[in-house]
């Protein structure tokens, strides 16, 4: 039909829809597309014993009962002495007793909730390759072959300040652990400059929150001696004009906060010179419950960590730069990225299904036929004698009234293993053959691929040969053949 006859008119009413590429429905989308999901952040898959408030800001031990009666003891007895004895207080002696007190009790309550609340300095764990890493360097090390034998406690010595430390290898965390650092039973993490689990304040006391436990027992005896010695001063006080009995009537939430502080001070006091001790000499309880090191400087096992100085010791331990948390616990978790699996054929396909997959297989596979058959039905070509299209045209096929080139291709060798296909038995009993002429359909050089090291028809290459067409008496031989050099090919 030529351009201009009656094919414009259809044409014009066609309408083409723009593809949205954007749409969620496309059928070109990736299979392997996954949705999108929220990220999730590392604290909630921590592997320790912590639990976490405020989306990862808050960092505190599973066992915080005994800190929430801390806490209680803290707010119950500074509520009753400000409420009960302030009063009095400031009335009869100065108004610079409330304030003070109360500079005390925000400066105990700040500490306190900064210890409890902070990371310890907590060490993150290996990961599974780091892990695996270092196994195979502990088991060339101890000369271990065989994975069953696990070597003696594993340890590592360096040298810090003439002195030999020992790293301990931590089998939960699956590292070595620095110098000065230990892993809690209660909340299974090693822990730099681990000091102790402390239950009052619920959390683990180390190099990131040691400073903050310190200043916090140091306030608290203040606050504690504070709070006793102006109760026992109300108690006197008042006593004087109405009678000691009278006075305890007067004010009996006096008598409650002197029973508290009274049994109390003792063991927050003697707790803050020990650490104050502990501070001077540049230790950790751990290390002194252990008996690790010396004070004196002339033995063997002085301590390799102490400056020689009461006050560098003191700072350093105070006032050095406070080490950022190396477990970035609001941190966000990175998916993996998906990996798509390529096809047999090499190519990546998108977009496509299942049965469009298989009827693409499936026009492969005729392709490839068709390329072994037309690979195979060569030499026979070559082979037959010289007829020319005019003589005997193909029924129902295009005639050929210019000769053109092809290249020579070899027959393959099948193997020695396949057995001899000659024999019609033999191939019969493989691949039924049709016997109905009609049913065989060969291609003509215009619709054939151009198989490999096959030119397209129509090039121009110096052959001296010219394309022989067959007749119609050996086309039942060439399907033969053909089939034969399929079922060859197709073996090797």
């Amino acid at each position: 039909m030529t351009p201009g006859a009656g094919g414009g008119g259809p044409m014009k009413d066609c309408e083409y829809s723009q593809i949205s590429t954007h749409s969620s429905s496309s059928p070109m989308e990736s299979p392997h597309k996954k949705k999108k999901t929220a990220l999730r952040r590392k604290w909630e898959v921590f592997p320790g014993r912590n639990k976490f408030f405020c989306n990862g800001r808050i960092m505190m031990a599973r066992q915080t009962g005994v800190f929430y009666l801390t806490l209680l003891l803290i707010l119950v007895t500074s509520g009753l002495f400000f409420a009960f004895d302030c009063p009095y207080l400031s009335d009869q002696i100065t108004p610079a007793i409330p304030a003070v007190g109360a500079l005390l009790f925000f400066f105990v309550t700040g500490t306190l909730l900064r210890t409890s609340f902070s990371d310890p300095g907590v060490l993150p764990r290996a990961t599974p390759d780091e892990a695996a890493d270092l196994e195979r360097q502990i088991d060339i090390a101890n000369g271990s072959s065989s994975g069953g034998y696990r070597p003696p406690p594993r340890t590592k010595e360096i040298v810090i300040n003439g002195q030999t430390v020992k790293l301990k290898y931590c089998f939960t965390c699956k590292i070595f652990r620095p110098p000065r650092a230990s892993h809690c039973s209660l909340c299974d993490n090693c822990v730099e400059r681990f000091d102790h689990h402390c239950p009052w304040v619920g959390n683990c006391v180390g190099k990131r929150n040691y400073r903050f436990f310190y200043m916090f027992i140091l306030s608290l005896s203040f606050l504690t001696v504070f709070i006793f010695a102006f109760v026992i001063t109300h108690i006197i006080h008042r006593s004087q004009k109405t009678g000691f009995l009278s006075a305890l009537k007067d004010s009996p939430a006096s008598v409650l906060e002197a029973v508290v502080c009274f049994f109390s001070v003792w063991s927050i006091v003697g707790l803050s010179g020990f650490h104050t001790y502990l501070i001077s000499s540049n230790q950790t309880t751990n290390e002194d419950i252990k008996g690790s090191w010396s004070s004196k400087r002339g033995k063997e096992n002085y301590n390799p960590y102490s400056y020689g100085n009461i006050f560098t010791n003191c700072c350093s331990a105070l006032c050095g730069p406070l080490s950022p948390s190396l477990i970035d616990r609001r941190g966000f978790i990175q998916p993996d990225t998906p990996q798509l699996a390529a096809p047999s054929n090499g190519i990546t396909m998108y977009g496509a299904t299942q049965s469009q997959s298989n009827m693409c297989d499936q026009d492969q596979c005729i392709q490839s036929t068709k390329f072994v058959l037309q690979a195979a039905a060569t030499p026979l070509l070559q082979s037959e004698p010289s007829i020319t299209s005019e003589e005997l045209p193909l029924p129902g096929k295009t005639t050929i009234s210019a000769p053109c080139a092809a290249l020579t291709l070899g027959q393959p060798t099948p193997p020695s293993s396949i057995p001899n296909l000659t024999s019609e038995t033999g191939l019969s009993d493989m691949i039924p053959l049709k016997e109905d002429p009609e049913s065989h359909q060969f291609l003509t050089p215009e619709e054939a691929p151009s198989p490999p090291g096959m030119l397209p028809m129509g090039s121009p290459v110096s052959h001296s040969h010219t394309m022989h067409v067959l007749s119609l008496a050996s086309q039942d031989s060439l399907h033969e053949d053909s089939v034969r050099g399929l079922v060859k090919l197709s073996s090797v």
